[in-house]
């Protein structure tokens, strides 16, 4: 049986990167969020989504945005990324951000991605908004992690097999037919 508890748990055991999507309203007024629920969606038109949570102060602003900036976060960015988490707080104070195209982007980050508006859908307690993909920055540096409830780091030395367990299993198949018509056990 499932509670809401161990949902959290397991969601919490799939690494995510860590994004700050911001906005500017009618008014010219900055608005930003923190947000790990982001994806590719697809490459050709370049697509990308994120869930913001209804109950976030920013919920309405960013989906009636018709343009807005994702912000890939790097670690040393994870006490912006805390402030951004909050309501309330002055998300864009010192933290070094400048407007393009009418949305904040963030020149230190990883990666940013300003988006225009594409589709919004109804999610339960979130919202899914899609956006495609105007411009991007890509920076190098490795990012911020959310994992576990808690940001963390990657390793900066790749995971590697040991020696010998790569070459084994180079030329067999991932997985073994299970019946005549040729289909494979997943």
């Amino acid at each position: 049986m499932m509670d809401a508890d161990s949902f959290r748990r397991a969601l919490g055991s799939f690494p995510s990167g860590v994004t700050i999507v911001t906005t500017s309203d009618a008014d010219g007024e900055a608005w930003g969020i923190t947000v790990s629920a982001f994806c590719s969606v697809s490459l050709s038109p370049p697509l990308v989504l994120f869930c913001p949570a209804v109950s976030a102060r920013s919920h309405e602003v960013l989906r009636r945005a018709e343009r807005y900036a994702i912000n890939v976060l790097r670690p040393e960015h994870r006490t912006l990324a805390l402030r951004c988490a909050k309501a309330g707080a002055d998300k864009f104070a010192r933290a070094g951000f400048r407007t393009e195209g009418g949305v904040p982007v963030l020149p230190s980050a990883l990666a940013s991605l300003v988006c225009r508006a594409s589709a919004r859908y109804d999610a339960g307690d979130h919202s899914i908004l899609v956006g495609e993909v105007e411009s991007v920055q890509v920076n190098d540096g490795p990012p911020l992690v959310y994992f576990d409830r808690e940001f963390r780091e990657l390793s900066p030395a790749p995971l590697l097999a040991p020696p010998g367990l790569v070459d084994r299993y180079r030329d067999r198949p991932l997985c073994e037919a299970d019946g005549a018509d040729g289909s494979h056990a997943a």
